[in-house]
């Protein structure tokens, strides 16, 4: 990072790494927190790598870290929870806050949110173990995609193409969540758009076209194959880029979002309008990962963004006088 010195490196004091945790999404994590770990020490920082699936909030509190780099996905690292026990242990902390995690984490709670913002999102509908499954597809059409709305990676996801599909693909999501989410499937570009800022200065990065197998962008595909083609910046016309990144930013902000996450969007193949599916508030740092390639675009390195990302650490909650 131009101007970024061993005086700035000392400056942010002893910095925890986060990572491991005990989501399904664990091994995604490990790799994701060794290379910001890698990343933060090849720039003279003091950074320690803190696996919270193997250690406790004791021995983070004992460990007085300045800040934490959040490198954790899932349950227990991305939904609210651990960023609620930094508070409390008075340590800054990258990324969103505890609302804006615990929104961003339940898929439902996020499109309901964006709805109220005027925000495109496909249709979707709540799914329990009581639900009239024919009356969900009447409502939403085939095919429609069945997702456990507090996983990520694409764990437990279905596409429904025949209704007797449905309640198999339920029951795998069920595994996950008690309610399941059912949306609507919308054919079309799949784009992602990574954020970095808080408020009036968050900015969106070069948007990512993500091109899978047979149209599959599933967890093997996401971290473990070469097949899967990324194009970045994705190709575009000046208006369609402009308004999938001006989106991308209103939906971060809709739920409060800061420091770094990323968007993901549908690009209808009928008519080029976008639909927004989710947003991750701490994205994959793999060499796999998205941010990190869009980043790269504008001539930042996986270096220099873990530094951008780990000098945004704050307290997000004022901290009472007692």
């Amino acid at each position: 990072m131009s101007g970024f010195n061993s005086g700035d490196a000392a400056a942010l004091g002893k910095v925890g790494v986060l990572f491991g945790g005990r989501s399904a999404e664990r091994d995604v994590s490990i790799m994701s927190g060794t290379g910001v770990h890698a990343a933060l020490q090849s720039k003279g920082i003091d950074a320690h790598l803190f696996d919270t699936g193997e250690r406790s909030i004791a021995d983070l509190a004992a460990e007085e870290f300045d800040r934490v780099f959040i490198a954790l996905h899932g349950r227990f690292g991305e939904d609210g929870s651990l960023q609620g026990a930094l508070e409390q242990l008075g340590i800054a902390y990258t990324g969103s806050g505890v609302m804006a995690c615990a929104i961003g984490m339940d898929k439902i709670y996020t499109k309901m949110i964006w709805l109220m913002r005027g925000l495109p999102t496909p249709r979707y509908a709540s799914l329990d173990a009581s639900t009239d499954l024919a009356q969900v597809v009447a409502q939403l059409g085939l095919p429609l995609m069945v997702k456990p709305p507090h996983e990520g990676s694409s764990m437990g996801i279905t596409k429904v193409r025949a209704e007797g599909d449905l309640k198999a693909a339920y029951e795998v999501a069920a595994g996950f969540d008690e309610v399941v989410l059912a949306e609507e499937f919308v054919t079309g570009r799949e784009l992602t758009v990574a954020v970095l800022g808080r408020g009036a200065h968050a900015r969106a990065l070069p948007i990512v076209e993500i091109v899978a197998p047979d149209g599959n962008y599933d967890y093997q595909n996401k971290y473990f194959t070469d097949d899967t083609k990324y194009f970045c910046p994705a190709v575009l016309d000046e208006a369609t880029s402009a308004e999938v990144s001006r989106l991308a930013v209103e939906a971060y902000r809709a739920i409060d979002c800061e420091g770094w996450g990323r968007v993901d969007v549908l690009l209808r193949a009928s008519d080029n309008k976008p639909f927004l599916i989710e947003v991750n508030t701490s994205p994959g740092m793999t060499s796999h990962s998205l941010v990190p390639m869009a980043a790269r675009a504008l001539g930042i390195s996986y270096e220099d963004l873990c530094v951008e990302i780990v000098r945004s650490a704050r307290l997000k909650m004022a901290q009472g006088q007692g």
